[in-house]
């Protein structure tokens, strides 16, 4: 019972030390309104109205001041004002906002201030308020943009590229041409966070970065070239295309130098004919645990699976390869069916379950290493196993999944040779 007491009242004073801090957290004020003064250089010119200001009471003489605010807050405000349809002045704020206007004795009739207020994500909203008015509060509520950026897809391999966007709904999309590269703008739509962290890190030997911009309701997406390319050295193919399971529009771009396709497809078969066993078993086959255990199952079976994009063929061929240099001949599943990749039925069986077949990330990551130079060979594993990835992420998953290789060989060479005695 006393030591129930004590801790009571070691309960109560630790309260009571605390109340102090906490206090003004309770009682805390809002944002700072910021200060702006609209007021134009020159009066407004007499007119009959400035006789009878008296009728209208003390406040018609007195400061006039405007509060602006916006919900969600922190919205820029264009202030325009505006005598008989010109503009006399602009300043530019953040709202919430304490807005300085002449007295509306010192106002013209037609004297207003237009409030533009942009949020990104949102649609624009304008607001026009008489100066000469009672009204002392606006209050903006956005609407969202009909349109999202949902999600980004980027594939590069064996030289050639394509940038896929995915969208809430089907996009307006207009591409217009740069100096180094081209823009695509898509009309009324918002980014969403998960598609900027996966425009920031792509890259490829011919896309130097990719960035986004917001301005007003349309999102543009800035693609720069690498040097020694220009849209002329560069074939562009859009197209458009549905994600009937996830509710998603694609609009996808693909990108290569003009006349060098076939010679990147010769270089990706020699290359897949130089991968044998050792490739997809052992440590490798560590390597291979791991990663996938680090990827989102659903994503990575999305990726494996054939969608429309020039990475089927390579990831078809590459599966087909998995059965040849698989023990026994023959791919096997994590649930434990095995499939010839020689018979083309079992084949196409085996695609379906291409993101639990054994071995399949290993031999992957080593068919990017044997294609691509080693700036680029993490981006061409992303592409073909985690395509709307976060780069960073997906370059911390496959760190993680190297590190448990080295520490398989490292063990196996501390074991030493089988003994044979």
């Amino acid at each position: 019972m006393r030591s129930s007491a004590r801790r009571g009242i070691s309960s109560i004073r630790l309260a009571f030390a605390f109340f102090p801090i906490l206090l003004p957290l309770a009682f805390a004020a809002p944002a700072r309104a910021e200060h702006v003064e609209l007021k134009p250089p020159e009066a407004a010119g007499w007119s009959p109205t400035a006789i009878f200001g008296f009728l209208h009471g003390p406040s018609y003489y007195g400061d006039r001041t405007l509060q602006i605010d916006t919900q969600p807050p922190g919205a820029t405000l264009d202030l325009s004002y505006v005598r008989a349809s010109f503009q006399k002045l602009y300043k530019q704020t953040t709202a919430p906002a304490t807005v300085e206007l002449p007295s509306r004795n010192e106002a013209g009739p037609r004297d207003s201030v237009t409030i533009r207020a942009f949020l990104p994500g949102y649609r624009l909203e304008t607001v026009q308020v008489p100066v000469r008015s009672s009204q002392d509060k606006v209050l903006i509520e956005f609407s969202p943009l009909p349109n999202a950026l949902a999600g980004v897809s980027h594939t590069y391999f064996a030289g050639r590229a394509g940038l896929a966007l995915l969208l809430k709904q089907p996009a307006t999309v207009r591409v217009q041409n740069a100096e180094r590269g081209f823009t695509v703008v898509l009309g009324q739509t918002a980014e969403l966070p998960a598609a900027r962290a996966v425009l920031a890190g792509i890259k490829s030997p011919f896309v130097e970065h990719v960035d986004s911009t917001q301005l007003g309701e349309d999102l543009l997406v800035h693609v720069q070239l690498a040097p020694g390319f220009d849209k002329d050295k560069l074939a562009l193919r859009s197209l458009e295309s549905e994600d009937s399971i996830r509710g998603l529009h694609r609009y996808t771009i693909d990108m290569s130098p003009r006349d060098q396709a076939a010679a990147g497809m010769e270089r990706a078969r020699e290359a897949l004919g130089r991968i044998g066993t050792a490739d997809v078993t052992g440590c490798a086959a560590v390597f291979d645990d791991v990663l996938r255990n680090r990827l989102d199952r659903e994503a990575l079976a999305r990726a494996l699976s054939p969608r429309g994009d020039f990475t089927d063929p390579y990831v078809r061929s590459a599966l087909r390869r998995l059965g040849e240099v698989s023990p026994g001949g023959a791919i096997q599943v994590e649930g434990g069916a095995r499939y010839r990749a020689s018979v083309p039925l079992e084949l196409s069986a085996a695609a379906g379950e291409a993101a639990t077949a054994k071995g399949f990330l290993a031999l992957l990551r080593e068919w990017a290493r044997l294609v691509e130079s080693e700036p680029f060979r993490g981006e061409a594993l992303r592409s073909l196993v985690a395509p709307e990835m976060d780069p960073q992420a997906f370059a911390e998953a496959l760190a993680g999944a190297e590190g448990a290789e080295r520490r398989c060989r490292g063990t196996a060479a501390s074991a030493g040779p089988p003994d044979r005695g």
